[in-house]
């Protein structure tokens, strides 16, 4: 009898272990709230880097059932559900950072209150209005337009890769567009979901 009873619970607990499957869903939350520390230190120039954060999530105790124990034993990713975080600081992205703050001190910043370049709806920025600029400055704009959406684009690639999902890569992108728009200042150009150029 005793046999059976173990049996039946060896049957079912392998059951149960085999239909557990592990949803891996983008943290769209986390990932805006990255967004906004990384931008808002790029665009606030004075502000220090971000500060790296706690990106391993502790695990709930379950001292009462020691079925649970046995499952979270044999399947501890489970708990990487129930709190999703982004990693946002590696030696990489803080390298970026550094070069876009320094950008945007010196010359991003100066070309968005003009209107001449703008923010892109895919997180990049464009020469927005090349009349703007002066005829023997505007191999340089193009330069300093062409080396920040180059840092964008690692940006968005390390970022999904620092979080062992590469495939997120789009998402981390469509995550800081939104932010990069929604953090504009008064009087710059955006791209709306059209392409279309409007001032905030």
């Amino acid at each position: 009898m005793r046999k059976l009873v173990y049996g039946l619970l060896t049957t079912l607990l392998v059951a149960l272990v085999g239909c557990v499957t592990i949803n891996v869903y983008f943290p769209e939350a986390a990932a805006q709230k990255a967004a906004d520390q990384f931008i808002g230190t790029v665009l606030d120039s004075n502000a220090p880097a971000p500060a790296p954060a706690s990106t391993s999530p502790q695990p709930a105790k379950n001292d009462h059932q020691p079925a649970a124990m046995l499952l979270d034993l044999l399947i501890p990713a489970a708990y990487a559900a129930d709190t999703p975080n982004i990693r946002i600081e590696t030696a990489t992205t803080e390298a970026i950072h550094d070069r876009m703050q320094q950008r945007f001190r010196e010359t991003l910043s100066p070309l968005l209150n003009s209107g001449a370049v703008g923010f892109t709806k895919d997180g990049l920025v464009a020469v927005r209005d090349a009349a703007k600029l002066p005829l023997d400055q505007r191999a340089a704009v193009n330069a300093t337009v062409a080396d920040e959406n180059r840092d964008r684009n690692a940006l968005y690639r390390e970022v999904a890769n620092a979080n062992n999902h590469p495939e997120w890569e789009a998402q981390i992108r469509a995550t800081f567009a939104k932010r990069w728009i929604e953090r504009a200042r008064a009087g710059w150009y955006y791209q709306d979901a059209s392409g279309a150029w409007k001032q905030k």
